[in-house]
């Protein structure tokens, strides 16, 4: 019973929060034709100021746009409401305006008598000024900035949809991180698309509230002397007053709801709220205050000048800027400590002797604050999330990477280390990002030109403020971290083979041992020794073959290790099972396969080169580089038709060519006759001829 009451007080909340949006659009209708009693539109007169205020307040407290997704409907929400209220306030002034100045309740009367001490000429004056106000300075300028940023975010849209796509290959985030920056992206180009059309909905009602005070006027004055049988000056100062009114409680929650469009597109993301912004940036600097506060000194000396108000104002000042000061002293720059002297010991031990990490990251002092584990370093996160993926994709968990600092380098670079060996390093700008142009950018930008240290690709370093402009220029657009981690991630997986050691092999077999204990146990080291089974997995890995589907690789260690010990051998009837997988992996789910052949007097000349005993190192010079200039030449043809580079080879000849074209064409991919599954098509779209 308890359930079923609970089920219904939600479903009628639900219900209630849905039909909200429904009810008060059909009530702002019902003000456009039904009358409202002097009660109840100073209700909701002060509801339209408080909301207007709630608005202002909601917007200065936004961090970014998207915190207030709902501004643009607000807005023409709140635009409907008044101009209703104008509506059911017209009705009134015009049909009860002859009573006296509270004929429209005490919301108008006090707006166009006390606020305006009663004269109609300043009252007119006054709504004119704020008509102009929020017209032509307040909505043209948030107008013409929503315009202006619309135009730049969807333009910037495939850069950072790039940056995005970037991210998710490298690790850094995962699907659903990277559908919820995809979907803010969207959001961002809607909200200021919107906001550009929203803005012509408060110009509309500036030129509606001078219409509406116009007919006011001028209808009351008919009203009046011709119903009424009132004076002119009576009936001008009934209505007119009556009009101001109206117009002032309409327009001045009209001019707080446009600061507060202007607000919010007008300002710059960042981790403050607007208030927290303007106190850092213009009341933080002791030097800028401290002149000011010398020029308003110098002024209020001046004789005849409000010299208690200039002199009030310098003393602030001053008092301002001896705050900042001390605050900034407070706060002093890290600055990077001496390495401390190591203490010679008595006697060397075996404490003294090091390991060598597997896979090291050091870093200069600069880019300590990226590396930091107890300040949550953005590069800590990242470095995780790539040996996730590494082992998510490539099918086993790589070593963990040992950070460490090194003052010997330069402050802003960093060095990836295989086994204690450099195998990358780069440079980054802490501060910057790094605009990586793809081929396709519509301009270049200032900076500090340099490449992409993963990829090698043209880049230059870009202060902050450009990274939107640079994004719509078509640049990738990375900061420092990612770069330092997307070169990580291409060095891990280029260096597969070297991280898989007996170790992680043994880990490896322990992990399928827990799904399928009696696969492992029959074949290690019943048949096939741990050395062996880590060669055929490190030769699968040599030739970019991932090693995730271990059941298949067992079964078929199993099934050929009693006739076969060999790990090449073994490799080749691997790849013959893994074929699916390595056909899916480079072509994806096309049934049509396009692929670089041998000529048959070069295959013929190659098999006889193999069955002569000679491997790829004894092969005939002439031959070699005829092979290495041919296959060359193909590959490129391959790319340019937007073809996978994949030479398909009879089996015997798979492993010859594979070893001899590894170094020196390393994005071909060898396959062999029998690694094709059956359903796909052969497509031959060039051949490889033999020696000139």
């Amino acid at each position: 019973m308890n359930g079923t009451l609970n089920f219904s007080k939600t479903f009628a909340a639900m219900n209630l929060k849905s039909m909200a949006a429904p009810i008060f659009i059909i009530l702002i209708l019902a003000m456009l034709v039904l009358p409202l009693p002097t009660f109840l539109l100073d209700i909701l007169f002060t509801f339209n100021i408080a909301l207007s205020i709630m608005v202002l307040l909601v917007s200065l407290s936004t961090k970014k746009a998207l915190d207030f997704a709902a501004f643009p409907t607000v807005l023409l929400l709140s635009t409907l409401m008044r101009l209703s209220l104008n509506v059911a306030s017209t009705r009134v002034v015009l049909l009860e305006g002859h009573t006296g100045p509270d004929a429209a309740g005490k919301v108008i009367e006090a707006f166009g008598h006390f606020l305006v001490g009663g004269d109609y000429t300043v009252g007119i004056i006054v709504f004119v000024i704020l008509v102009v106000i929020n017209f032509i300075v307040i909505t043209k300028g948030a107008g013409r900035i929503a315009e202006v940023s619309a135009r730049f975010t969807l333009d910037a849209m495939p850069g950072k949809q790039m940056a995005i796509d970037a991210d998710l290959n490298a690790g850094l985030i995962n699907e659903d991180e990277a559908r919820r920056r995809r979907a803010e992206v969207a959001q961002e180009a809607d909200f200021y698309g919107s906001m550009d059309g929203a803005s012509k909905f408060v110009r509309g009602d500036a030129i509606a509230g001078i219409l509406i005070l116009l007919i006011n006027i001028i209808g009351g004055l008919i009203i009046g002397l011709m119903e009424h049988d009132m004076s002119l000056a009576d009936a001008a100062r009934n209505y007119t007053l009556l009009a101001i009114g109206d117009g002032l409680v309409a327009q001045i929650p009209a001019l707080v709801i446009s600061i507060a469009a202007g607000l919010i597109v007008s300002r710059v993301s960042t981790e403050e709220d607007i208030a927290g912004q303007v106190m850092s940036n213009v009341f933080s600097k002791p030097q800028a205050l401290y002149i000011t506060a010398a020029i308003l000194g110098m002024m209020g000396m001046i004789p005849g000048m409000p010299n208690f108000a200039f002199l009030l104002l310098a003393g602030g000042m001053v008092w301002l800027a001896n705050k900042s000061s001390k605050a900034k002293q407070a706060v002093p720059e890290e600055v990077p400590s001496a390495p401390t002297a190591m203490v010679e010991s008595q006697e060397a031990s075996w404490e003294d002797v090091a390991p060598i990490d597997t896979l090291g990251l050091e870093v200069g002092y600069r880019l300590i604050p990226l590396v930091d584990a107890a300040a949550d370093g953005e590069l800590v996160r990242r470095i995780k999330g790539i040996r996730k993926k590494f082992a998510r994709e490539i099918g086993f968990l790589p070593p963990a990477v040992h950070i460490r600092d090194n003052l010997e380098i330069n402050p802003n670079s960093y060095r990836i280390t295989l086994k204690g060996v450099e195998i990358g390093s780069g440079e980054v700008r802490t501060g910057q990002f790094l605009a990586i142009d793809p081929g396709n950018i519509t301009a270049t930008l200032p900076g500090v030109a340099t490449r992409d240290p993963a990829f090698g690709l043209p880049a230059v370093w870009i202060d902050g403020e450009l990274r939107d402009q640079a994004q719509a220029m078509g640049y990738t657009v990375v900061d420092p971290g990612t770069v330092i981690a997307t070169h990580l991630n291409h060095l891990v997986t280029q260096h597969a083979a070297e991280l898989l050691g007996r170790q992680e092999t043994q880990a490896l077999l322990d992990h399928l041992g827990k799904s399928a204990p009696k696969l492992v146990e029959d074949l290690v080291p019943k048949l096939l020794s741990i050395s062996i089974v880590q060669k055929v997995l490190q030769n699968l890995l040599i030739e970019g073959v991932a090693i995730r589907d271990m059941r298949s690789i067992i079964d078929t260690l199993l099934e050929e290790a009693p006739r076969v010990q060999d790990p090449g051998e073994l490799t080749a009837l691997v790849r013959v099972a893994l074929g699916r997988s390595i056909v899916q992996q480079i072509y994806g789910s096309v049934g049509e396969l396009p692929v670089i052949a041998l000529d048959q007097n070069l295959e013929r000349l190659l098999m006889q080169t193999l069955q002569a005993g000679s491997d790829a190192a004894a092969m005939e010079p002439g031959l070699a580089d005829a092979l290495l200039e041919r296959t060359q030449t193909s590959t490129q043809r391959q790319e340019a038709l937007g073809h996978p580079p994949v030479l398909l080879t009879p089996v015997a000849l798979r492993p010859l060519l594979a070893r001899f074209l590894r170094r020196t064409v390393p994005q071909l991919k060898v396959l062999s006759h029998a690694e094709v599954p059956e359903g796909k098509h052969i497509k031959v779209t060039s051949l490889v001829g033999g020696a000139a």
